[in-house]
């Protein structure tokens, strides 16, 4: 029996996260953490009770939590904190900042809040020793270890929702597609190698599927086609690269357009606007 493919590397080389931490200790009183673009969340409470609350319809507008968890904010969403004014509960937090912004593939596939027990992710137990004991100490080094720690820890976080869909929340898009065997092995393929020719045929060769079987599994699991996930994979890839500098006739090519002619419409149809006019809206890196 063949691997199982590694269903996260080519996703997170290509759409890299950065931590950083703000805060590590007791948190006291009530406090807001407002969205900001492009930026998420990640909270840790180590021990204590606490109450969130959000504002946004669809979301639970409050939880009550009482043992050690991780709360995750993975798009920008305003919530509330609601701690003991004395004796507050311990936490340790950082902000995230995906590549791509609104535009990162895992940030778009993941609810807009994810509450875990620290229990629930064994995993995470190696990880967090060594991130809680940087953060609290002041030593060479401690805040940029402690920052890849954190990275490290989402990565553990990522790999357990693809492994436990149901119980993170995700009942579809990228991250419930990659939890499944079979398309688990297109998706990464695509993200693989984008600029390759990628017909139904060939995708649905891959899967193990027939072609009508396989663009119905796709289609009720990831909520889009084939087709339409391919494009959007290699705009998000053109998006990256071209804020980082690179040439838009560069980047039609190793991303998988036939031209810069095709890139141009296919920006157009998606963003309203050519690849050169996205960039000079888009905000600086």
């Amino acid at each position: 029996m063949d691997a199982p493919p590694d269903r996260l590397s080519a996703l997170l080389e290509r759409f890299r996260v950065q931590a950083a931490l703000f805060h590590s200790g007791p948190l006291c009183g009530r406090h807001e953490f407002a969205p900001q673009p492009g930026r998420a969340f990640l909270h840790i409470l180590r021990k204590g009770e606490m109450e969130v609350r959000h504002a946004e319809a669809g979301l639970p507008s409050r939880l009550r939590i009482d043992q050690p968890s991780l709360l995750l904010y993975p798009q920008p969403l305003q919530h509330t904190f609601l701690n003991a004014p004395l004796d507050g509960p311990d936490f340790t937090c950082a902000t995230l900042d995906f590549d791509g912004g609104a535009r990162n593939p895992v940030v778009q596939s993941l609810p807009p809040v994810m509450v875990v027990p620290l229990a629930d992710i064994g995993e995470l137990d190696g990880t967090l020793q060594l991130l809680f004991g940087e953060a609290d100490r002041q030593r060479c080094g401690s805040r940029l270890l402690t920052n890849r720690l954190f990275e490290v820890a989402l990565i553990q976080v990522l790999r357990w929702v693809v492994d436990h869909p149901d119980a993170a929340g995700v009942s579809h898009g990228l991250m419930r597609g990659l939890s499944d065997a079979r398309l688990a092995r297109t998706l990464v393929a695509l993200h693989q190698a984008p600029q390759e020719e990628w017909t139904l045929p060939r995708m649905a060769a891959i899967a193990g599927l027939l072609r009508s079987a396989f663009a119905a599994v796709f289609k009720e699991v990831m909520q889009t086609t084939p087709a339409s996930y391919l494009l959007d994979w290699r705009l998000s890839l053109a998006c990256a690269q071209l804020r980082a500098g690179a040439p838009v006739k560069q980047v039609a090519v190793e991303v998988g357009f036939a031209d810069t002619a095709s890139l141009s419409k296919a920006f157009r149809k998606r963003m309203g606007v050519s690849p050169r006019a996205w960039l000079a809206q888009a905000a600086p890196l």
